[in-house]
This record gives C-alpha cells, structure tokens and sequence, in this order.
C-alpha cells in the first residue's frame, strides 16, 4: 500500500512524500483508516515501528477544518518525557507544514512566555507532559473543556514513571464526548486496565506481537566479571566495531562517571539524564545527532521518544530492572526498516533479570564472548582484588616483627635483655594485666586492623602453618597472682 491510497488531503501527502516515505509501515496501514472514523484506538506495536506518525498524519487531516479558542486546545497528546514531547512537536510541524495548524509545547526545563503567549490565541494541538500540564491548569493558563481528541502515548511508560493518577485527572478534566487514542509498545495488565476504563469500544491494532524486538535486531548478550565492565566495554567497542552508539545505565550518577571514562579512553560522548535542565538535554542529542560526539551515555530517559536515523548499535551497560525497557532501549536502533545491532553487558548474578526479559520477548539472548574481557583481569584490578580479599601479609610481618614501644620499655626495665621477636615470645605480664589506679584492669589493646576484622567476621577454620603470636606467649600466672594479692592487701 501507498501512502497516497490513504484518506489523506494533498497537503500531506506532499509533506510525507518531501519527507522521504512513500509506504507506510504496519501499524500506520492499521491505524490512519481506524482514527479518520473518529473512533477510540488502542495501539500495539514494538518501539521503531511509526506509531508516532500513525496517531499525528490521521490527527493533521482531522484538525485541517475547525478553528481554536484562546487556552482552549481542540486536542491534547499526552508524552511522558520531554524529548517524545519534543518529538511528537517535530512530527507536527514536518508534516503539517503546508496546513496552517497551531502548536504548544508543555514540558519542564524550558521558558513558558512563548508557549503562553501561543495558549493565549488558542491551538490546535498540545503537546505536553502530565505533571506541567496540571500546573498550568491550575494557574488557569490552559483550559481542557474544548479538547476533542485525546492521545495517551507510551502508556506504559507512564505506568512505569508514575504519572497514572495524573493522567486519570486530566481524562476527567476532558469532555466524554471526545476521541480516545492509546499507543503503547508493551501491553502489561496494568496498562490493559487503564485502556479498559479509558476507551469505548475502541477498536484494538496490533501490529506485532506485545513486548517484541524488531527482527532487524541482532542482540548479544556478555556476561562480565566485577570491576571488569568498563575494560569489557572498550573490548566490545574495539571488536564489534562500534563507531556510534546509546550506551544506557540504570542510574543518572553512573552517567557522567561513565562518559568521563569514555572521554579518558579517547572517545567523544555526551550524557544525558533527568537531572539536566532541558537545554542541555537537547545540545547532547543534537551532538549526537549531528555526528559532532559518537556515544550518548543516558538513562532511560532517552530510551523513549528519541528518533535517531541509522543509529548502527545500543549497549546496555546496566541491564535493565525492568524486562520493558529491555524493549523500548534496544528499539532505538533498527528503525524503519534498517540493520540494528544491541549488546547488553552482565554480571553473573543477574540472571533473573536476563531470564524476565526472555520470557517478555519469547526468545533468549545469544550469548557473545568479548576476547580479553571477562577471561582477563588487569594487574590493577587483579591487586585490588586480592587486597579486598584477604588480609596483606606484609602488614602481617609488620606487626610481628616490630614490637610496640611499651613492650621494648617493659623489657628494658625487667632485665629480660631484649624485645620479644617473632621467634622468641615475649614473657612480658603487662601484655596481659596492667595496673592503674582502680587497681587491676585489663590491659589496652589496639583498635583491630580492617583485615584482621575481616578475619573476625569470616572466621578460618584450621589455622595451617601460622600460630597467632598471643598463643606462643606463656601465660604469666604467678605474677598475676603475686600482683592480685599485693591489691588486696592494700
């Protein structure tokens, strides 16, 4: 099928056609003729498949007649991050350029006189994300009783990021008498719920099967020891010839550590998370976009709505804790219709994590060894390593062979000749009882090394050659008696 043997005006057409496509994909077949009817929708289709222009060309056609009131948008498309908001916009104004439709953006970290400025005349279509949205509703910015058309996109996602009582707010805030259209590339039961209380009878599209990766997908999976992932890292960008890339990580502060070490490795990257402001959120995409830095480091606030073209590979260098964001990050590469390569990097101990997303996705992870990653460890890490491990037995012969100034004082002062060595044990009664003026008390010991704690915590059973020092030492009974009686006898 053609683009043009849709119900769609000329004027979009031409846009579509200046854009570079001339068929559409699966889910856009499905769901244009299915929203021109005016009709709810509920969407299914895997990350890169074009359900965003599947939802914004049917929307253009309907919104081509009709007319805005001030603050009052005639339709609302809710995203849950920033960049799906700001390229949700992008849609819009590429294939809406040759019909005279108005546009606002609602979303954090930007200036909002303009977008106030644009409410203020009244738009066809906002663009915005659930919890900046309430806010200016509540400051009275924007109203929603003309709002006619509905988008929930991602829903999932917004399942995932909380924003579900946000969104069933705003739904009541809208008139019943309005399109409801629901996008999502995963279809959890809680999200089944929410379609379920927000559609009427909507007509259900699916154009692959729930939680699938694309078929143009080719994923790997590398299990990698402690402190060995980042030289494992390097192994796969050197091997793989990786010249371009999303690398993602679970948490925002291992962002920034992880594009410094990049940068130190000799690699051009940029970062992106949710504690940037949104300006520099956008110079990093743009970078990366433009070719100017050739890995984006982010979290999963990049894993939704980013449309990068012929992005060659995603590496997850944290494997995700949810087996849906395993679909959404790889889905960034693979887009409409090219080659994608995804590789995730793993402990041992994340099985559970691996297994939940082959159980989502209906197929297990090809397994890649990386050569002179995970079978190696450097000398540093190796050092390290054992230190962490075990106590050092130089710092043993230390302390062995040099005695403590109170102990050489001691012997000095009993005639004994000389201080107690490793060989020859002490015979010393004030390593075992000391004096003061409370009478006896036992003598003071110094505070346990780290290792030797250590050792306290993860008893050995067997002591093999090594005789601690104190179980050579005899005991000095007698004169621990002869100095009891002489106390008591005061």
């Amino acid at each position: 099928m053609k683009f043009s043997e849709l119900a769609l005006r000329g004027e979009i057409l031409k846009a579509v056609d200046e854009a570079g496509y001339q068929e559409p994909t699966p889910i856009q077949e499905q769901a244009i003729p299915a929203i021109l009817t005016g009709g709810d929708v509920l969407g299914i289709a895997q990350t890169g498949t074009g359900k965003t222009a599947a939802f914004v060309l049917p929307m253009i056609e309907r919104l081509a007649s009709g007319q805005s009131k001030a603050r009052m948008p005639r339709s609302l498309i809710l995203s849950p991050t920033r960049e799906l908001a700001t390229q949700t916009a992008e849609y819009f104004e590429t294939y809406g350029r040759y019909l005279k439709l108005s546009m606002a953006l609602l979303i954090g970290g930007v200036g909002m006189d303009e977008q106030w400025k644009k409410l203020e005349r009244g738009v066809d279509v906002l663009i915005a994300t659930p919890g900046r949205l309430l806010d200016q509703f509540e400051r009275g910015k924007v109203l929603l009783g003309g709002v006619s058309s509905l988008v929930i996109d991602e829903a999932d996602r917004m399942l995932d990021m909380g924003f579900i009582p946000d969104v069933e707010r705003i739904v009541t805030l809208i008139s019943k008498r309005r399109q409801t259209l629901l996008f999502s590339a995963t279809m959890p039961p809680e999200v089944r719920r929410l379609a379920d209380s927000f559609l009427i009878d909507p007509v259900t599209l699916q154009a692959s099967p729930p939680s699938t990766t694309g078929e143009r997908i080719a994923d790997h999976l590398t299990i990698v020891k402690p402190r060995q992932k980042f030289k494992v890292l390097k192994q796969l960008i050197d091997s793989q010839d990786v010249d371009k890339a999303i690398i993602f990580c679970n948490r925002k502060r291992d962002v920034s550590v992880l594009r410094r070490q990049l940068e130190r490795a000799g690699h051009s990257a940029r970062d992106i998370h949710g504690d940037l402001d949104q300006s520099q959120r956008t110079q990093s995409l743009d970078a990366f976009k433009d070719g100017d830095v050739n890995f984006l480091v982010a979290t999963d606030v990049a894993a939704r709505g980013i449309d990068i073209a012929m992005l060659p590979c995603v590496i997850n260098y944290d494997v995700p804790t949810q087996a849906e964001d395993y679909v959404h990050r790889i889905g960034r590469t693979g887009r409409a219709g090219q080659e994608g390569r995804a590789f995730t990097l793993a402990f041992g101990d994340e099985g559970k994590f691996i297994d939940a997303i082959a159980k989502l996705t209906g197929k297990p992870i090809p397994m890649l060894d990386i050569v002179g990653g995970s079978e190696s460890r450097s000398e540093d890490e190796g050092n390290a390593g054992e230190s962490r491990q075990r106590p050092s037995s130089e710092a043993g012969d230390r302390d062995e062979k040099r005695p403590s100034g109170r102990r050489r004082r001691s012997a000095k002062k009993d005639g004994e000749g000389k201080a107690p060595s490793k060989h020859e044990p002490a015979n010393d009664d004030r390593s075992m009882v000391s004096e003061g003026r409370s009478g006896l008390r036992p003598a003071s010991r110094s505070k346990p090394t780290r290792s030797r704690q250590r050792e306290t915590d993860n008893p050995v059973v067997g002591m093999g050659d090594h005789v601690p020092l104190f179980m050579q030492r005899p005991v000095p009974i007698q004169r621990a008696v002869a100095a009891q009686r002489k106390v008591g006898e005061a």
